[in-house]
């Protein structure tokens, strides 16, 4: 999962070296921190978090294979 997160991150940013996910592990759920260079922070959460929700989806869709709860934050 951390590794899907870090492959659709990268493609949306001006600066893939600087992207990082950060693994949760809460009782009832798991969250990626997703953390981008301070200027690509915009591209991630897109024009009203159009890309952020996208990517929430895409990261909720593959858990459920999994029988687990999955979150996504973008950190600055």
């Amino acid at each position: 999962m951390k590794d899907l997160i870090t492959v659709i991150a990268k493609a949306l940013v001006d600066h893939p070296e600087d992207v990082r996910v950060n693994v949760v592990e809460d009782a009832n759920a798991t969250i990626y921190e997703l953390s981008v260079h301070s200027t690509d922070i915009g591209k991630v959460i897109g024009k009203q978090g159009r890309i952020a929700k996208a990517l929430r989806t895409v990261v909720t869709s593959a858990a459920v294979k999994e029988n687990k709860r999955v979150s996504v934050e973008i950190v600055s």
